[in-house]
Formats: C-alpha cells, structure tokens, sequence
C-alpha cells in the first residue's frame, strides 16, 4: 500500500499535517498506537484546562460574597470532575476522528517504525506486522515524563502527569517536583481541590523560564493560596515502605528537610519519544537526544522529516502545529516561512494565568540592548477590578533605539487570551507608540498593553 506521506503520530502535529496534506491533495495515512489527538489532546493540554475550569469554578463559588452572592459551602466532588475532564478529551479525538474521514485520511492503528528501506512498518496490538510506502514520511512521535533517577515512577504513589488526570480518589497531600508549567498547573489545580500541596523547585524561581518578576508574582500567589513553595531545591531520594511517602529535600540552604507526602507528581520535563521508531534502521541522525533537523524539518535522510517534541525548540503543541504546516507546505512545493522560534508564545494556565513571548528583561540585557520597559497593574485596570480579578500586571520591554517590542511578560486573568496581540507586534516589528495609538476597547482587560506601552514613554493615563 503506498501513500504519498505517512505520518507517524497524532498528536498535534501529526494531525495538523495530516489534514494540510490532504487539503493540498495528497493521499494520506496515520499511525497511531493509541487514541487521535495525541498526549496534549488526550492526557495533556485539554483535560489539564478542564480540570482548572473545575478548580476556577469551585473558586468561584467558595468567594461568590465577594460578588454580593450567596452560596451554600461548595465542596468538589472529585470523581465527577476527572469524569468530566476525561468526557471533553473523548469529545476532541473524536472530532480528530471526524476530522480524517472528511479529509479521507486513512487512520492505521499499531507502533509505526522505520525500516531500513524507507518504509513503515505497523505492528497492530496483537502483534501482527504490515508494511506501507510512502513518497514522504513525517515523524512525529512526540514526548513523555521525564523519569528522574531520585524519583522512580511506580504510575501508583511516584507518578507522571498522566496518572495526575486520572486519579481515584482526591490525595490529602501531594508534593510536586518541577515548577514549569505542567507542574504549576498541576499544583494549583490539587491545591483549590483542597489537597495540601508542596511545589519543589531546582533553579531560584518557580516558572523559571518566565521573567523574573512573573516568577515572583506567581509565587507570592502560590504561597497565598496555602501552596508550600521551595526553590533552589533539589528531591534526593523518596523513602516508599511508610504510608506516607517521605521525600528527603535538600533545601536552598543546603541542608536535607523531609517532607511527608501521600502522593509524589514528577513534573521535571519531557523525554522525546525517539526510541523503536527506526532511527538507526534508516540512518537518521540525532542531536543531543532529538532528531537534526532543517529550517523545513527535513532530517539527513531523504524524504524524511520531523517534528514536534522530538526536534530543536519549545515542546509546546502550538510549536507542534506550525511546525507541521511548515513542513507540509515545503513538500508540496509551496514556499513558507521558517518559523521565528525568538517569537513564540508561552502559556501557563494557574490562577491568575502567566503568558509570555519574546526576551524576559535579563535577556534583553544580557543581549546588549539598551530597554524601556512600561508596566501597567491590573490593579488600576477598571475591568479587572469589576471582575474581582485585579492580580498582577503586563510589562513590555521595548528596545529605546528601534522602539520595537523585544518582549512582553503578563500574569493575571485571562492572559493567555491576549498574548497574541503582541506576537503580532512583535512579528510586524510594531513600536511602542503603534500599541499606545491603538484604540482598545473599554472596559477590558487589554487596556492594560495600551496602558502599559504607554508607561514605557511616559504617557500613561491611569497611573
């Protein structure tokens, strides 16, 4: 059987592909081991939002005088709530199934390996093996929890954040390792449920990545919220024979704290899923355990191609996707855009949210420019306080000659839903003065970008 592409994954960049291969006329296929739509569809960014609605909502509820309204004492119910974190992720594989069939791609259920021919060879769950052909063949096999030598996961007690979405009964304590943003998530979402929870930490904030007053804000939140947060903090080793787990923790002060737990969530990144796919049976090369690859994801071998968490850049699904497009696009002849890995967006989905694109002030520095930054606190913002949401703050960083964005930094409500202004802004190389002339609508939210590229240039009108 011979396709002009097979793409080995379904995640959200082998879906993605798929679907923009066909819409340019190729005849497609999909290996896929388990169900449509990958980890971030089914055990990742989807059912982990719909566990944070639960948690927003009960939040919701458990202040709603704050609002003038009164409601019995709001209690979760557990159960219910992964229930139906698990019904939206059902829902959105089989709209990936929906999806294939109007696009007539075929969906080829097994483990998808390279052979040394170039071809794919399926092996079905009773272990039966077929082989197919294609003119191309895309691999995008994506990630899984990483495994840290201290931490052993058992999948029962030392778990990874699948097991974290689909457990049976609500923990009376977890210790999370790892403050990136599955970690964060995790940790806000087991604490509004009322689980007590401790956040380790390696590197000297949590949400390392973010810049460094984000980092601070979020965590001044975390430890108002009843969150336990230790940074330049490092598990050792895990002692499993006691009903409680005990977490031996060398502190920022070098010295060894025990921590009981009932629950150990390891949440310190991803390993690439690169092994039995055929890599050394068709020669491909890896570079520092991913798969080398072009501009337009092409590996050393010809008329394979990569992409997603086992290439260069950002393990993020929205990476993932462009990336297919990319990728997709190239072969069919068409001439895309490299993509600008210095502008890509980052979300975290806590309460109050985190979102990110660009240069964090220390990098800016760091990278010889000389700055403006503007703040604006949603404190000040009209529509915040209306909400009853006026936590945190958006801060641009401008470059003072060009006046160009290098870098926006945001934490409060619904922030991940405007970070996409300024990834435009700083794709059309927008200066600060566009952001101020543009009229944004009152009362919002994303006042706060006019408000805070104003204060960059001393121009701002509510502060």
């Amino acid at each position: 059987m011979k396709y002009d592409l097979i793409v080995i994954g379904s995640g959200p960049g082998g879906y993605v592909a798929a679907i923009r291969a066909a819409q340019l006329g190729m005849n497609v296929a999909v290996v896929e081991r388990a169900e449509l739509g990958g980890i971030c569809l089914n055990w990742g960014c989807i059912p982990t939002k719909s566990l944070l609605k639960s948690a927003q909502v009960l939040d919701y509820a458990r202040h709603a005088e704050a609002y003038g309204v009164q409601v019995m004492e709001a209690q979760p119910d557990f159960n219910a709530i992964i229930a139906r974190s698990r019904g939206v992720a059902e829902k959105m594989s089989k709209g990936i199934q929906y999806l294939f069939k109007k696009n007539n791609i075929t969906v080829l259920e097994g483990n998808g390996k390279l052979t040394s021919d170039k071809k794919v060879e399926v092996t079905d769950n009773t272990g039966v093996s077929q082989l197919y052909e294609a003119q191309h063949i895309i691999l995008a096999t994506g990630a899984r929890s990483r495994q840290l030598p201290a931490i052993p996961q058992d999948g029962k007690r030392i778990i990874g954040y699948r097991q974290a979405l689909t457990l049976d009964h609500l923990p009376a304590s977890l210790l999370v390792v790892g403050s990136g943003a599955i970690g964060s998530e995790l940790a806000w979402f087991y604490n509004a449920m009322g689980t007590k929870v401790t956040l380790v930490e390696f590197m000297p904030n949590v949400l390392p990545v973010e810049d460094e007053e984000v980092s601070k804000q979020i965590a001044r939140s975390f430890k108002k919220a009843g969150i336990e947060v230790m940074v330049k903090s490092t598990v050792e080793s895990v002692d499993t024979t006691g009903e409680l787990l005990k977490i031996n923790i060398r502190n920022k002060k070098g010295e060894i704290e025990v921590k009981e737990a009932e629950i150990v969530l390891s949440a310190a990144g991803i390993t690439p899923n690169v092994e039995h796919i055929g890599l050394e049976e068709a020669g491909i090369a890896l570079e520092r355990g991913r798969i080398q690859v072009d501009d337009f994801y092409r590996t050393n071998v010809e008329n394979i191609y990569a992409i997603g968490d086992i290439v260069h850049g950002p393990a993020l699904a929205h990476v993932a996707s462009a990336e297919a497009i990319c990728c997709v696009e190239k072969i069919a002849g068409l001439q895309p855009e490299p993509i600008d890995y210095g502008n890509i967006p980052g979300c975290t989905y806590t309460t109050p949210e985190v979102a990110s694109v660009g240069l964090t002030e220390a990098k800016a520095l760091e990278n010889g420019y000389e700055i403006k930054i503007g703040k604006f606190p949603f404190t000040a913002s009209g529509k915040a306080s209306a909400a009853g949401a006026n936590e945190g703050f958006i801060k641009l960083i401008f470059d003072a000659k060009e006046n160009t964005l290098l870098g926006a930094h945001l934490i409060g409500t619904n922030v991940t839903e405007m970070i996409a202004e300024l990834v435009l802004a700083r794709k059309k190389k927008v200066t600060g003065h566009d952001l101020i002339k543009t009229i944004h609508p009152h009362p919002t939210m994303s006042e706060a970008i006019m408000e805070a590229a104003a204060a960059a240039y001393d121009e701002v009108i509510h502060l």
